[in-house]
């Protein structure tokens, strides 16, 4: 299960511009947004706002049993429009700014993953 917004970003357009926010309790739904594929890595967030590649933001994410969100810096790298082909998830995929923060939050996330990372299953962008 997915969460896409916060209440403050809910009421206040200006934060739903460069906020996103998104909360993973399940692995299979970890494996479908999380963009291996980029350098420092990246998930996939969807979101009916618009983006523009190359937008700057920054990520609220929950991993699992995580009490505590992690906050990460990054920029827009993928857009899947609404009506997308193969009934894809509109959203935008963030790859993670360079740094310890991104550094964590990749090999936390490869953790969780495990051998499931190497699956040819469909993700949210492959």
């Amino acid at each position: 299960m997915t969460s896409l917004e916060t209440p403050a970003e809910r009421t206040d357009p200006a934060a739903r511009a460069g906020v996103l926010s998104l909360s993973i309790r399940e692995r299979s739904a970890l494996f479908a947004a999380y963009m291996p594929f980029l350098k420092n890595g990246g998930m996939f967030i969807p979101s009916a706002r618009e983006y523009t590649l190359g937008d700057e933001v920054f990520l609220l994410l929950t991993l699992m049993d995580d009490t505590q969100k992690t906050a990460l810096q990054g920029k827009v790298v993928w857009l899947t429009p609404a009506g997308a082909n193969n009934n894809r998830t509109q959203g935008v995929g963030v790859e993670f700014a360079a740094g310890e923060a991104a550094d964590q939050a990749r090999e936390r996330i490869e953790k969780l993953l495990g051998g499931v990372l190497n699956s040819s299953r469909n993700t949210h962008t492959m």
